[in-house]
């Protein structure tokens, strides 16, 4: 996407505006102007079906190990943390999408790191965390003039109004302060999108999770992209320290940019930069 510096031929006294000629690049302008959008993955029905799958299976293993009880104590028994870790070659392969990289990368300038990929299960008339607004940097009542974060929501499941679709509240990553209920009402919109597309928000965008009126639970892998100076989630690099991987994979799961243990490797690293 570029600016142009020239007089638009459909307005008046404008001398720059944006240069569109790609999807990609129409999901850019919108994240970039409200704070959200919808990429599609480009996955046929069978990739589709083959995530869908692969996530029952990381699901049924993640309770097995750490066990629902626990899990539910600490209020995680709707998350399940590093997708990416336990043997699914294909949610490497999801956090590494050509499109989505493409999009991440005209977003975020300079380096980026997987910041974290968790599965989200929105359970079929039940509460759940993820229902609360908020933004994926929790805490912070900052705004900056471009993106230091994008979240990739990536639909398991139809996102319908009916099983609580995500609802964001538009521009509200370009303002500090939490809005009023009366500004949320308003204009909070509630997004729709098929199975196989990308729910796409600037990370400083208060969003949240709606009520799943439906049968069935809602299903999700979100991912987080940040800059490199914000500190993953998880350490990925060292939960993966034996995986095969490309050279992109290693620089998105951060093991380019991981803390020097000391002062030598700070500077043995520092003269390649």
């Amino acid at each position: 996407m570029n600016i142009k510096k020239m007089i638009s031929s459909n307005s008046y006294g404008v001398l720059e505006y944006h240069n569109i000629k790609s999807d990609v690049n129409k999901v850019v302008e919108q994240v970039r102007m409200l704070g959200y959008g919808v990429l599609a993955s480009g996955f046929d029905d069978k990739k589709i079906k083959n995530i869908s799958e692969a996530f029952n299976r990381t699901q049924n293993q993640y309770l097995q190990k750490f066990g629902y009880e626990r899990l539910s104590d600490q209020n995680e028994q709707h998350t399940i943390r590093a997708m990416l870790i336990h043997g699914e070659i294909i949610f490497r392969k999801l956090a590494t999408n050509p499109r989505l990289m493409n999009l991440v990368r005209k977003l975020i300038q300079g380096k980026i790191i997987l910041n974290q990929q968790n599965g989200i299960i929105n359970p079929s008339k039940t509460k759940y965390q993820q229902g609360l607004w908020h933004r994926d940097l929790p805490y912070q009542h900052f705004v900056s003039s471009r993106p230091l974060a994008i979240n990739a929501l990536y639909c398991v499941d139809d996102f319908t109004l009916d099983n609580g679709s995500t609802i964001v509240i538009p521009g509200s990553h370009k303002t500090e302060a939490f809005p009023s209920s009366a500004f949320i009402d308003s204009n909070q919109v509630q997004i729709t999108a098929k199975a196989g597309n990308f729910i796409i928000l600037d990370c400083m965008t208060y969003h949240k999770g709606g009520v799943n009126c439906s049968n069935e639970d809602r299903r999700a892998i979100n991912h987080v992209y940040t800059i490199p100076f914000i500190k993953q989630q998880i350490s990925l690099s060292r939960q993966m320290e034996f995986f095969k991987l490309n050279n992109n994979e290693r620089e998105i799961f951060g093991f380019e940019n991981p803390e020097p243990k000391n002062i030598e490797e700070f500077l043995s690293r520092h003269k390649h930069d």
